[in-house]
Parts: C-alpha cells; sequence; structure tokens
C-alpha cells in the first residue's frame, strides 16, 4: 500500500529538466514495502512528486542487452569499476523511449547518455550505432537482449532541486521462459550532485533504520534469471531479498 500522494505538492515532466543530474552520486536502498507509507509521512515537506495527469506510481519498461560473452555482467559480477550498462528505456505512460548508456567510472560517480529510441529488442538505427561506438566499446554487432524488466516508479524532487529520489515498486524480470516478481520490494535511489548525507530521504531511512545497499536492477535480474551465469557474488544479496519481501521460493536456485 502507498501512502497518500496528495500530500506532497505536484512536480510536472516539463520541469524536470531542471534536475536532470545525468552525472551524480547514487546511493540505494531497499526494502519491505511495509515501510513505505511511514517514510513518505515523513518527507513530504520536503519533496515535489511527480504527477503525469494525475498519475504519480508511473510504469516503466526496460530492455538490456550485453554480448554473447556477459561482459556487462561480468564486470560488474567482478567488482570492476568504469562499467557499463546498455539498455533501452520506455516511459510507458506516454510512449517516449531512450537508448541510454550508464557509465560508472573509479570515483564512484555514474554518467549516463542517452537519445530518442524506439523501444525494439533488435534493431539499431545508424545514429544509434554512432552514439554506441562513441560512448562505449561495444558495437551493436556483439549485442543482443538480455533481459527485460518492467517496474512502476515514484519520483521525488527535493523543493533545492539538487536531488531527485527515485521509488520503485512492482519489479518483475523476464527473459525467454523465465518471469520472477519481486512482490512487497521497495527500491530506493537517492542522486545527487555531491553527498547523500543531507538528504530529508536519507535522515528519514536512517531514522527507521533501513540501511544503504546497493541494487543494480540489471544484475539481480540476470542473477535470479539465469542459472547459467557465474552469480556467486550476488548470492548472499539474492538470500536477504528473500528474506525481506518473506519468500519461501529460492530466486537464488531457479
Amino acid at each position: 500500500m502507498i501512502a497518500k500522494t496528495n500530500i506532497f505538492d505536484p512536480i510536472h515532466l516539463e520541469e524536470m529538466d531542471k534536475v536532470r543530474l545525468m552525472n551524480r552520486t547514487d546511493t540505494k536502498y531497499w526494502f519491505h514495502i511495509k515501510h513505505l507509507e511511514a517514510l513518505l509521512n515523513d518527507v513530504h515537506h520536503y519533496y515535489y512528486m511527480l504527477n503525469m495527469n494525475g498519475e504519480v506510481a508511473l510504469p516503466y519498461s526496460t530492455i538490456y542487452y550485453d554480448t554473447e560473452e556477459n561482459k556487462m555482467f561480468a564486470a560488474h559480477h567482478s567488482g570492476k569499476l568504469n562499467r557499463y550498462k546498455i539498455r533501452r528505456r520506455s516511459y510507458v505512460l506516454n510512449g517516449v523511449s531512450f537508448l541510454e548508456v550508464k557509465f560508472k567510472n573509479n570515483k564512484g560517480r555514474t554518467i549516463k547518455e542517452r537519445i530518442p529510441s524506439v523501444f525494439d529488442e533488435n534493431n539499431f538505427t545508424e545514429k544509434e550505432n554512432l552514439f554506441l561506438d562513441e560512448l562505449t566499446p561495444f558495437s551493436v554487432s556483439e549485442l543482443k537482449p538480455s533481459l527485460t524488466n518492467s517496474f512502476s516508479r515514484i519520483t521525488l524532487v527535493n523543493k533545492n532541486f539538487r536531488e531527485r529520489c527515485t521509488i520503485d515498486l512492482n519489479l518483475q524480470f523476464k527473459i525467454d521462459s523465465q518471469n520472477i516478481v519481486l512482490d512487497d520490494l521497495v527500491i530506493v535511489e537517492i542522486k545527487t550532485e555531491g553527498s547523500s548525507s543531507t538528504s530529508p530521504l536519507a535522515r528519514a531511512l536512517r531514522d527507521h533504520r533501513i540501511k544503504t545497499s546497493g541494487f543494480s536492477k540489471y544484475c539481480i535480474g540476470r542473477a535470479v534469471t539465469d542459472p547459467s551465469l557465474k552469480r556467486n557474488a550476488f548470492k548472499h544479496k539474492i538470500r536477504m531479498i528473500e528474506k525481506t519481501i518473506h519468500t519461501h521460493r529460492s530466486l537464488y536456485n531457479i
């Protein structure tokens, strides 16, 4: 259950360019949805909530790409810095899609670049080819769809316009015949130009004894849908997710 969202002052999509934060630090948390209402009630004075035509929990879909050798997944699994993610993301409600490159550098910053795109699994345009050639060491000829996910996202914008927070719900992973739903899990990401230590949401999370913990949707999604991958580095986290959402099904052994 989500808290009453009308306690937040709204912000609309056309105003979001004020807080794009394409070069930023990310701090992530995840927890059972039972904590969400109290958290939102604690912070509503400090944030706007994105509202599109009366909707605040907005549907997203993503297609991730990797090589035949799963080089991007392997880089994350081994803890390599200066690593990449390549994905198409669709903002389902308005039909807008982008091809995106996320680069995590060796200073812990996330740099994101994107161009408008059609939400298509297999075909890259010449413009997209050039975009990937310029920003990544990968060519479109070696990329293939490796995972899709869907989720609902609530977006908060600090009223100082120096922080954006995303709250993801109803996370679902799909590839081939595998379809994994992580019921009752909430993933929060605080995105700032500098440290998140002064974030009102970070303070509220600390007050509720919820600690920061990394969560890569791509890596967790691959790990729970493809048992052929080397995924030992994520085993403990997957066990903790199982415990958090009170599932008796083993996600790791799927």
